[in-house]
C-alpha cells in the first residue's frame, strides 16, 4: 500500500489533535492533578515543563519540513539507515508517527485509569503505552539520521527536531517519569 503525503498529513491533523483533547479531557477530570506527575516533586517538574515545550517546537519542526517544507518525492524517499531507499518511506513515516501520537493520545488516561483502580496489571498499561511513544520516536531519530546523511533539504532540522522530543519523550518521560512513579 501507497501512502501519500495527503494522507500522513490527515493523520497527524486528527491524530495530533486526539493527543491535545486527550490532555485537556485528562486534567479536567482527572481528581489529583499533581498525582499525574507521580514521583517528581515540583521542584524538579518545573524544570521539566520546558522541555515539554521544546518536544512540542522539535514535533513541529520535524511535521513542517518533512510534510510541507519539502516535496512529496522527500517524504518517499525516507529509509531506514541500515536500508535503501524504495520508495517506501510514507509508510515508515506514518508507523514513527502512528507509535508517538496513539499511545501519547492514551497516556493520560491510561494513567488516571491507573491511580483511580490500581489493579495490578495497569503499570504495565502505563508503561507499555510510554514505551510505544518511546519506539516510534526513535524510529523519528532514525529517519531523521537517514536524512541528514541523504543531504535532504532540512534533514539535519528533522534530526534536531526528534532530539528535542526524545528528551521529553525519552528521557523523562519513558525513563524519568517511570522510575519515580510510585507503582
Amino acid at each position: 500500500m501507497e501512502v501519500t503525503r495527503n494522507f500522513v498529513r490527515i493523520f497527524i491533523i486528527i491524530f495530533g489533535t486526539l493527543v491535545l483533547v486527550s490532555y485537556v479531557y485528562g486534567l479536567s477530570h482527572a481528581s489529583d492533578k499533581t498525582a499525574l506527575w507521580g514521583g517528581i516533586p515540583w521542584s524538579q517538574a518545573k524544570f521539566i515543563v520546558p522541555f515539554m515545550f521544546s518536544a512540542a517546537f522539535g514535533f513541529l519542526m520535524y511535521w513542517w519540513i518533512i510534510l510541507y517544507q519539502n516535496d512529496a518525492s522527500a517524504m518517499e524517499s525516507l529509509r531506514w539507515p541500515w536500508g535503501e531507499s524504495d520508495g517506501g518511506g510514507g509508510a515508515r513515516l506514518l508507523l514513527a508517527f502512528a507509535l508517538l501520537v496513539i499511545p501519547s493520545a492514551l497516556w493520560l488516561e491510561a494513567t488516571i485509569f491507573h491511580i483511580e483502580n490500581e489493579y495490578s496489571w495497569t503499570p504495565i498499561l502505563v508503561v507499555g503505552v510510554l514505551l510505544l511513544a518511546c519506539i516510534g520516536n526513535i524510529l523519528m531519530g532514525l529517519l531523521a539520521y537517514s536524512a541528514y546523511v541523504d543531504e535532504m533539504p532540512g534533514g539535519g532540522k528533522m534530526l534536531i527536531g526528534s532530539i528535542l522530543l526524545g528528551i521529553q519523550c525519552i528521557i523523562f518521560d519513558g525513563i524519568y517519569w517511570n522510575l519515580k512513579f510510585p507503582w
